[in-house]
């Protein structure tokens, strides 16, 4: 049997909320999160897998601009017919991140898939620098 310093205990951690830049505004009014982010890496590519509850394909924006990834996720709540919210524990609201791109990735071929509110990102990493003859014409 383990001893109390061999289990660990689940504790619920915090959800962050996007702190905006002094001066900005957020373009909707709600709420949004930082999503929580794993990052795995093989060989020949990096996997980004993130918890994003309530986005679907239709409710995500996913944008390279220069080296910046940046993901936004939108959260449509809808309430029961005929009922108004009493009570939450849970708040919802939208959700943004970004990353900073190295070089090593092949920005071309970046593939997304979101499947029950879980984002897959898969990075491929560029080849390496292929050796090329230059021709050289006469002007």
């Amino acid at each position: 049997m383990a001893n109390a310093k061999e289990l660990q205990t689940l504790e619920a951690e915090e959800k962050k909320e996007v702190a905006t830049v002094e001066g900005a505004e957020r373009t909707r009014i709600r709420r949004a999160y930082v999503p929580r982010v794993d990052i795995y890496e093989n060989d020949d590519a990096i996997m980004l897998v993130t918890d994003v509850p309530g986005v679907d394909e239709n409710s995500i924006d996913i944008t390279l601009e220069k080296s910046v990834l940046t993901i936004n996720g939108y959260v449509q709540t809808e309430a029961p017919d005929n009922y108004s919210l009493a009570y939450a524990e849970y708040q919802t609201g939208d959700y943004e991140r970004s990353f900073t791109l190295s070089e090593e990735i092949d920005r071309e071929n970046i593939e997304a898939t979101v499947k029950n509110g879980v984002l897959r990102l898969r990075l491929p990493k560029a080849g390496p620098a292929k050796t090329r003859k230059i021709t050289v014409k006469a002007s």
